[in-house]
């Protein structure tokens, strides 16, 4: 006696990829979202809107006094050699965590004044 050959395909195996595949595209994806420097920026009651400029160098010092270029940490010396690279025109954005140590945000201020850039912009979040 010969037994039946179930028709069709088993999806079942199918499916448990694609639910691993899933799983795997949400957890990335939440890396991915989360990845900007967290920098819990001071209040102030002047501060205007910010409006996204893509050419602008971006500074940021996180509350560990880290520094950041864009989304990259860098050194003292690093940071040096990219302001050095910079025209005096370029726009360069700073981002300091209110809890960050004000002696890193005037060692960037002085490095960034010593070369003669005069187009900085310091960013707080607005206090209603």
């Amino acid at each position: 006696m010969r037994l039946k050959r179930p028709e069709g395909m088993n999806v079942v195996p199918f499916i448990d990829v694609m639910l691993v595949l899933l799983a795997i595209v949400l957890t990335i994806s939440t890396f991915i979202a989360q990845g900007k420097i967290k920098v819990d920026l001071p209040s102030a009651t002047s501060a205007i809107q910010q409006q996204d400029r893509l050419e602008a160098l971006e500074i940021s010092i996180d509350s560990d006094d880290k520094i950041y270029i864009k989304d990259a940490e860098v050194t003292i010396d690093e940071l040096k050699e990219a302001v050095m690279r910079l025209k005096n025109s370029d726009e360069i954005i700073i981002l300091g965590d209110k809890m960050s140590n004000f002696g890193r945000f005037i060692d960037v201020i002085d490095m960034l004044k010593a070369k003669g850039h005069e187009n900085v912009q310091i960013v707080t979040k607005h206090e209603k």
